[in-house]
């Protein structure tokens, strides 16, 4: 302790370290953030393409538009009946 770099030193590091507003746990906090936001842009961008290709289907396979209406809102042909069946979660 006699030594006076020592102890500047030291108290550089309580500072930095600790008592700093961008301290250590800030930063590691802002990282983490930062690697799920990361995650989330990922996951949009996966679902946009998704979908972009969904839109270009939709647009010229009259195939695409008749499974996309039956499957998502139920639509049905003349003379036919549709039985939605639900699981039931216990």
């Amino acid at each position: 302790m006699k030594n006076k770099y020592f102890v500047a030193f030291f108290v550089f590091l309580l500072v930095i370290f600790f008592l700093d507003e961008n301290n250590l746990f800030v930063v590691r906090s802002l990282h983490h953030e930062v690697a799920e936001l990361k995650y989330t842009v990922d996951t949009m961008q996966e679902g946009i393409y998704r979908d972009s290709l969904q839109a270009e289907r939709l647009k010229y396979d009259l195939d695409s538009i008749e499974r996309f209406g039956r499957e998502n809102y139920f639509m049905k042909a003349e003379n036919e009946d549709v039985f939605v069946v639900t699981r039931v979660e216990r």
